[in-house]
Formats: structure tokens, C-alpha cells, sequence
């Protein structure tokens, strides 16, 4: 069997090199190796483009369902009631994925923070 795709990987939480291993210690917390494969996780860094995709995707499905349900219910008290909880739901559910795909992509890129030519 042939290597794993690193974006799906990635995207689910686990190694980008082997495909087993867990990608996070925590909720958002990179972890130092591979705990199947052994790979180095710690040079990985994401920075801030998961953060910057998860609000474009969470900020467009929200503000066009608030307002949908703010047309559809004249209510803003309704409109406050339902998509409060529903972009942090959203927001906290892309983190992982984000970060994960943002990490798998350095790994498939070869890229690193500092180039020592």
C-alpha cells in the first residue's frame, strides 16, 4: 500500500508522512513527532492562515444565514438566538481541519521557516 494523501491526512488530524500517527497533542496543540512514524511534527508552523480561512468561511456561511433568517423572521432576538452558537460551532469545527491542512501542505511543499542555502 502505497503512502497516504498528506492533505486528507491532514485534514483529519493525523500525520501528514504516514497517515497514522495524531497530528495534535491538544486542540491546537502541534505534536513533537509522529507517535507511528517518528516524523518530526515540531518545525511545522502554521501561523495565521488557518485562522484567516476559517473566518473567511465561517464569516460568509453566517452573516448570509443571519441574514436569511433576519428577512425571512424579522426577528432579531431569533437571528441573535441561532447564529450566535452556530459560528462558534462553525469557527471552533474548521480550526482543527484548517490547521491540519495548512501543516500537511508545508509537509507536501518541502517548505520551511528559515532556508539555509
Amino acid at each position: 500500500m502505497g503512502k497516504p494523501n498528506p492533505l486528507l491526512s491532514g485534514a483529519a488530524g493525523r500525520c501528514p508522512n504516514c497517515g497514522e500517527g495524531h497530528l495534535f497533542a491538544g486542540f491546537l496543540t502541534v505534536a513533537p513527532s509522529c507517535e507511528a512514524c517518528g516524523f518530526n511534527l515540531a518545525a511545522a508552523d502554521s501561523g495565521d492562515g488557518p485562522a484567516v480561512f476559517v473566518i473567511l468561511i465561517a464569516g460568509l456561511l453566517a452573516a448570509f444565514g443571519a441574514l436569511f433568517t433576519m428577512f425571512a423572521t424579522r426577528s432579531v432576538l431569533l437571528t441573535l438566538v441561532i447564529w450566535m452558537p452556530m459560528t462558534l460551532i462553525l469557527v471552533l469545527g474548521l480550526l482543527c481541519p484548517m490547521k491540519g491542512l495548512m501543516l500537511a501542505a508545508q509537509f507536501m511543499n518541502k517548505a520551511s521557516q528559515s532556508r539555509h542555502d
